[in-house]
């Protein structure tokens, strides 16, 4: 078959030197060129159908998908080296003598693209995704030999490294030793499957199996050293072109990947921390500190405060401390509850940090970024992602204004705590400039629930028929209703709230809601015209039931012994609270009683009103009369 092959060469050539000729139209040249022609595609069409004698696929049905290992199992591959039984003396066997002549007729290169796209798809790229995949070398026969997939069992998710260097070289040795022994065929196959090869093993291997934390990075050199023997094993074969480390050189890449890879996992770990669910808390008490792990003290720290304090002059042996201590609590949380997932969201940044100090310097800053990026995404994640819950819900409302005071308190001191072991350059902000960012999230999101509850009160109270004619019972029903109502909304939000807020916010906020309905109240009693004796007495009612559960509004804390203080504090957090008594007081009193309590403008009636406010208050409870119009001149400051 070879000497054929020559001589249909060597034929051709001949025919093309005659063609070169002035006389190459000559029906003898043409009858030779059809027939050179001819012959050699039939010798290509035979030397195919040798080749797929020798080199049999055995494949899974076109119909079946190969989605899983089982797929794959009907996977082999038969090659037969031909030659007579026996006969060790045949200097070269059939299938390497079809490959030659397949060279000869330029038709290897796609014989062997042919083949190579089929033994990736089929067999090497199956090995290569599927941990329990492995493949069987057997001889059928003297001349025969089977590669095959098996299935074995195992628990792992990902293919380790060192098992697919193994499993695909038992391949590639297998084809070298009885099929592409030539180096030129090496070659071919080694240039049409390795890009596609590498990627996948880059893909399905390697990014699993980067460290997931930087003590486990140590140990990676074992990968290294197994990837560089698998390059090498492919170089010595021929399958591999002598400048090709693709392998290599991702996997001593390793500090950058881990990074890239670590960032990833954080950032994807974070954002499902921040649309979890909210309301599962955790108590914050002003002993609560973050767990930092204990930090390598930073070279020459210690040597360089002594210089210091060398240079400084002298040595002060006083003590310079103040006689005056700080409160063990200065500058400490208050107590209050902030969601679990924003606890673990913190750890996760501090974990993340504490990586970062015994990282490489590329690594370190990339990590520390990553840091920042998780304070940046949960600014416009939580926000948008929980924003229904939080106009519906005030108890979520307030525990993200905890979340966001909690976040913006620790970043105060976070980059401080970590300066000294990052490489980062003087000038960087670490997490100081997020704070007020921070602060005003959580004060926007609770102050948005604040004007949605004040909005709800004065739509009850706007019930009330401003307040007038209450001699009607219809009317007065009414009123009593809206102040009952005012009432039980901020009872009920006392109880949502307690416990979750700190108690001066909580105070804060309840004492601004009691006041609104109050400054509603006073504002719709300072707008009637005319009070009579019976308006008179139902209004001091209500604000009589104001006065007396107002301040049973106020419980902060679950212990109910413990928040009697907090109702006796009532007027400091709501500021129209002494107004609304001194109304009360005027609604009930008489004429002279009014103006000794005005005292010439330096009672507590005009700390309370302003003069036209007083006049106008007289001139509806009373009528015109003598003594009327000598008390109005009285109001005066």
């Amino acid at each position: 078959q070879n000497c054929i092959n020559l001589l249909s060469f060597h034929a051709r050539a001949s025919v093309n030197a005659l063609k070169a000729w002035k006389d190459s139209e000559l029906p003898l040249v043409r009858s030779l060129s059809s027939e050179i022609t001819i012959q050699r595609e039939n010798l290509i069409y035979h030397l195919g159908e040798e080749w797929q004698k020798l080199a049999v696929w055995k494949l899974p049905s076109t119909k079946t998908e190969l989605t899983s290992v089982k797929s794959f199992l009907k996977t082999a591959l038969h090659l037969n080296r031909g030659g007579s039984k026996g006969d060790e003396s045949v200097p070269h066997a059939l299938l390497p003598s079809i490959l030659q002549a397949l060279s000869i007729q330029g038709e290897l290169h796609k014989k062997i693209k042919l083949f190579g796209q089929v033994l990736f798809k089929y067999m090497l790229k199956p090995l290569i995704i599927y941990p329990s995949l492995v493949v069987e070398v057997s001889s059928q026969a003297e001349q025969e030999t089977v590669l095959s997939l098996q299935c074995t069992e195992t628990k792992a998710d990902h293919p380790d490294p060192s098992q697919v260097y193994t499993k695909v070289l038992t391949v590639l040795k297998t084809l070298h030793e009885h099929v592409f022994d030539e180096k030129k065929v090496s070659e071919i196959l080694g240039d049409l499957i390795w890009e596609e090869m590498s990627e996948c093993i880059i893909r399905e291997c390697l990014v699993h199996s980067i460290p997931t934390n930087s003590s486990q990075l140590a140990e990676y050199s074992e990968v290294i050293k197994q990837t560089e023997d698998f390059e090498g094993s492919l170089k010595k074969m021929g399958y591999l072109a002598g400048d090709s480390a693709d392998l290599l050189k991702y996997a001593r890449n390793v500090n950058c990947h881990f990074a890239s890879k670590k960032c990833q996992d954080v950032i994807v770990a974070a954002r499902k921390l921040m649309t979890s669910e909210m309301h599962n808390t955790v108590k914050i008490t002003p002993e609560y500190k973050l767990s930092i792990p204990k930090l390598p003290s930073p070279s020459g720290g210690e040597k360089e405060r002594k210089e210091s304090c060398k240079k400084s002059g002298h040595y002060d042996q006083q003590s310079l401390e103040n006689e005056k201590q700080l409160s063990p609590s200065t500058l400490c949380l208050p107590v209050c509850r902030i969601s679990e997932s924003v606890h673990q969201l913190m750890d996760l940044a501090i974990q993340t940090l504490s990586e970062a100090v015994g990282s490489s310097p590329q690594c370190a800053v990339q990590l520390f970024y990553t840091v920042r990026n998780i304070f940046h995404l949960f600014y416009d994640v939580v926000p948008t992602y929980h924003k229904d819950n939080f106009l519906k819900l005030p108890h979520l409302a307030a525990i993200q204004h905890n979340n966001c005071m909690f976040i913006a308190h620790h970043l105060l001191t976070l980059g401080f705590q970590f300066k000294p072991h990052l490489p980062l350059k003087d000038g960087v902000a670490y997490f100081v400039d997020l704070v007020p960012g921070f602060r005003r999230l959580g004060a926007r999101c609770f102050m948005a629930q604040m004007n949605i509850q004040k909005a709800e009160m004065l739509e009850r109270l706007s019930t009330a028929r401003n307040f007038s004619n209450l001699d009607d019972e219809d009317n007065y029903s009414v009123a009593s209703k809206a102040v009952r109502q005012v009432i039980h909304q901020l009872r009920r939000l006392g109880k949502v709230w307690q416990d979750v807020l700190p108690v001066n916010i909580y105070c804060k906020a309840i004492g601004t809601l009691l006041n609104t309905a109050i400054s509603e109240l006073i504002n719709k009693i300072m707008m009637l015209e005319d009070i009579s004796n019976m308006d008179g007495e139902r209004l001091r009612t209500l604000c009589q039931t104001i006065t007396e559960e107002g301040p049973l509004v106020f419980n902060p804390l679950p212990d109910e012994n413990k928040n009697k203080k907090y109702q006796e504090e009532v007027p400091v957090y709501v500021k129209k609270w002494m107004t609304l008594k001194e109304i009360s007081m005027v609604l009930n009193a008489n004429l002279q009683e009014i103006v000794d309590r005005w005292a010439e403008g330096k009672g507590p009636l005009a700390l309370a009103f302003s003069c036209n406010e007083m006049k106008s208050l007289i001139r509806a409870l009373f009528k015109n009369t003598e003594r009327r119009a000598a008390a109005l001149a009285k109001i005066v400051k």
